[in-house]
C-alpha cells in the first residue's frame, strides 16, 4: 500500500494499535505470528511508517479485544492514511472522544502555540472552560461539567513526570486577556497565567495589542509541535502544525507547510513582549478590572 500522504493518521493510529497490544499483554512477536504479518511490517504499521488497510486493523483489533467503538474508530482513522492532506471532521466517521489532537500532544516535547482568540487549552482554569462552553446555545449543565472535566485531565500533561512534560511556549494576542467574563473567571485565569510562568510550567508572552499586521496575521492561532527522538536512533516524527475551526481541524506536517509556520512564529517571537514583561502587562490587566 502506498505510503503517500499526511504522517499525521499514520502516527496516531500506529499508537493506538501499539498502546491496544500492549494492554491486552501480547508481545511484539506473538503479535506479528498471530497476524501472520513480518515483523518489520508490523513495527513499521505501529511507528506509524506504513498506511494500514481498515480490513488488516480489524483483525488486530480482534486479537487485542479491543471494543467494538474502538475498532470502528480504528478502521475509520486507518481509511485516511493515505489522503494527500488531512481534515478530521468532527462528529463524523471518527467520535469526538477520539481526539487526535490530544494524543499528538501527549506524544510531543515541544508546543508552540499562537492564539489569537481563547486562552491556550492547557492553560484554561475551570471557570474559563465553563465561560466558554457556555456561549453554545443550549448547553446542558452536565455537558460543560464534562468538558471541565475533560480539559482537568488533559492538562495533567503539564505535570507529567515520565516521560517529560512538554515544553510549552504559548503567544497569546493581548486582547484575548482583556475578554469580560462572568464574575471572577478571567481574574482567576490571569492569577492562573501568572502562576504558571514563575512556576516555569509554560513560557507566556504577550502579542501586544498595538502590534499591526504581521507574517502570521493570514494564519490566525495555530500550535507547531515537536517531537522526540524515538528509540535513541535520531529518527523522529515530523513536526507538525494543528489549526482549528468550528467545524474541523486541519493538520500539516509536509516540509513547506511547516517551514511557513514556522516563519510565522519567528515573526511572532520577534513582536511578542519577553515573560518578565508579559507577566507585567497581565498584572497590569489583573489590576485595572478591565476584564470584569
Amino acid at each position: 500500500m502506498s505510503d503517500a500522504g499526511s504522517s499525521v493518521p499514520r502516527r496516531q493510529l500506529g499508537r493506538y494499535l501499539r498502546q491496544a497490544r500492549e494492554a491486552a499483554g501480547i508481545t511484539f512477536e506473538a503479535a506479528a505470528g498471530q497476524l501472520e504479518v513480518h515483523r518489520t511490517t508490523l513495527y513499521r504499521i505501529e511507528q506509524g511508517k506504513n498506511a494500514v488497510r481498515a480490513m488488516n486493523v480489524a483483525n488486530m483489533c480482534r486479537l487485542y479485544g479491543c471494543t467494538d467503538e474502538l475498532t470502528q474508530a480504528l478502521m475509520s482513522l486507518a481509511r485516511e492514511t493515505n489522503s494527500r492532506g488531512w481534515w478530521q471532521s468532527y462528529g463524523d466517521a471518527v467520535p469526538t472522544w477520539f481526539e487526535l489532537y490530544v494524543g499528538l500532544e501527549a506524544a510531543a516535547d515541544t508546543l508552540r502555540h499562537y492564539e489569537l482568540n481563547l486562552i491556550p487549552g492547557l492553560l484554561q482554569t475551570p471557570a474559563y472552560v465553563a465561560a466558554v462552553m457556555r456561549t453554545e446555545p443550549g448547553r446542558r449543565p452536565e455537558d460543560v461539567e464534562k468538558a471541565v472535566a475533560m480539559r482537568l485531565e488533559r492538562q495533567k500533561l503539564l505535570a507529567r513526570y515520565l516521560p517529560s512534560a512538554p515544553e510549552l511556549t504559548a503567544i497569546i494576542a493581548e486582547h484575548v486577556l482583556r475578554a469580560r467574563l462572568p464574575g471572577q473567571a478571567m481574574a482567576e485565569q490571569l492569577d492562573h497565567l501568572i502562576g504558571v510562568g514563575r512556576a516555569g510550567t509554560a513560557a507566556i508572552r504577550v502579542l501586544p495589542a498595538a502590534t499591526g499586521p504581521h507574517l502570521a496575521s493570514p494564519a490566525g492561532s495555530f500550535v507547531i509541535l515537536g517531537f522526540p527522538a524515538r528509540n535513541g536512533n535520531g529518527d523522529r516524527e515530523p513536526t507538525t502544525v494543528y489549526c482549528e475551526s468550528l467545524t474541523g481541524a486541519l493538520y500539516l506536517d509536509k516540509p513547506a507547510e511547516v517551514a511557513a509556520y514556522e516563519r510565522a512564529w519567528k515573526s511572532l517571537e520577534a513582536l511578542a513582549l519577553d515573560e518578565r514583561e508579559s507577566e507585567k502587562v497581565m498584572q497590569s490587566i489583573r489590576g485595572s478590572g478591565h476584564h470584569e
